[in-house]
Formats: C-alpha cells, sequence, structure tokens
C-alpha cells in the first residue's frame, strides 16, 4: 500500500469550456484526479468539482504531477456515451514533455507492453509475457542548444497507467521531474513533472459536434 501523502496543491482548475453536458477543464500539476482512501489525501480533482458540479464524474485521470485538459461528464447519460468513445478509441489526446537528453530521430513510436509491478506499487513495468499492448508516438519540437533536454509531442495510441513516463525512460530519455521513472539527473532538472496534456479531440455526445480543446503548455 503506497504511503504517499500529496502536499496542498494551491494551484486552480481553470474551466476551459463548459455547458450542461460536460466540463473540460485545465488540471494542475500536484492535484490528484480523484481522492485517495487515505483522508489526508482529500483534495483532488473531483473533490473539488462536485463542490460546484454536484454531478460531476471523471472519465479518466491525470497522474498527479501531470497537468492539462481532463474531460468530465455532468450526466449519466453522457458519461455513458463518451466512456464509448474512450473504449473505441476515437477519442485523441496529445501531450507535451520535455525528456531528458537529445533524442536521435525526428519522430518515432514506442511500443512496449505494460503490466503492474507487484513488486514494486505503485511502479509499472515493461513486460512481455503479461503486459497489455501499448504504443506511443513522439514528435520532436525542440532540442535543447546544449544537448540537455528535448520537448516532443506525443500522441499516446493506448492509454495505459504511467504510459508516457515508462515509455519514455524505456528509451533513455525519462521525462523531466519523474519521481517514478528516472535516471540520475532527470527528477532534478525540473521541480514538477514535466509532462501536459495539451489537446482533446472528441465528438460530442449530445450535438454530435466534433470537439477540439487545446490547453498550451506551460513550459
Amino acid at each position: 500500500m503506497s504511503e504517499f501523502i500529496a502536499p496542498p496543491c494551491h494551484g486552480v482548475i481553470e474551466v476551459l469550456y463548459q455547458d450542461e453536458h460536460l466540463l473540460l477543464i485545465n488540471k494542475p500539476s500536484g492535484l490528484l484526479s480523484l481522492s485517495g482512501k487515505n483522508p489526508l489525501n482529500k483534495d483532488s480533482v473531483h473533490y473539488r468539482l462536485v463542490q460546484d458540479f454536484p454531478t460531476a464524474t471523471l472519465l479518466h485521470r491525470l497522474d498527479f504531477g501531470t497537468s492539462g485538459i481532463m474531460l468530465v461528464a455532468l450526466n449519466k447519460q453522457v458519461n455513458g456515451l463518451l466512456t464509448q468513445q474512450f473504449q473505441q478509441r476515437t477519442i485523441s489526446k496529445t501531450y507535451t514533455a520535455i525528456l531528458h537528453g537529445v533524442l536521435p530521430d525526428e519522430e518515432g513510436e514506442i511500443d512496449l507492453p505494460i503490466a503492474k509491478d507487484v513488486d514494486n506499487f505503485p511502479l509499472m513495468k515493461i513486460c512481455h509475457d503479461t503486459g497489455k499492448p501499448a504504443k506511443s508516438h513522439y514528435q520532436v519540437i525542440e532540442r535543447h542548444p546544449h544537448g540537455l533536454s528535448t520537448k516532443v509531442t506525443f500522441s499516446p495510441i493506448t492509454g495505459r497507467t504511467h504510459q508516457l513516463r515508462i515509455h519514455s525512460q524505456q528509451i533513455g530519455h525519462p521525462i523531466l521531474g519523474c519521481d517514478l521513472y528516472r535516471n540520475e539527473q532527470s527528477q532534478q532538472m525540473a521541480p514538477r513533472l514535466l509532462l501536459h496534456a495539451t489537446s482533446l479531440t472528441f465528438i460530442h455526445p449530445i450535438t454530435l459536434e466534433t470537439m477540439n480543446c487545446i490547453c498550451p503548455s506551460p513550459f
């Protein structure tokens, strides 16, 4: 069982879009998506949202350190319809990340299956025997002039827990600021996890309009 206690998060949730059916929000880094079992981990995206939107339900999560776009349903019907879109992988997402070192290629795909690491909770591991398929596409945005880091856009094709973080580590370029999947330098090079959910595209379940929400990266 994890003994992690989240420090107080002073960042605020920004509402990017709102109608009677759903919300698109910008989650701050350092805030849990859902409240933990430990009462000291009560503060979360869901806990804050239901103060103003009592029927709000989260359709997906972002890791504690990840910031950016989250999609929230405001009623049971919309939750069901959007959950179908997630299951059918018709919802597309991109993330901005800064990785340690210099990636040699302009773009690429990481295809490594991910499984729970039962001996090292909450870590995940790469396992070709028991892991679930996991694919992440990346495109280089810019490289640090002194070779310290590379900014990329990630387009995850699957949505496994910790996928982008462990995939980055496995190719030798962990995300800066990551506490779980790191090398000797990468965690100390940033005050937070440099991973941000930048865009989310889906079909509005009621209006059937294509929704393309952008939330620029703060780094």
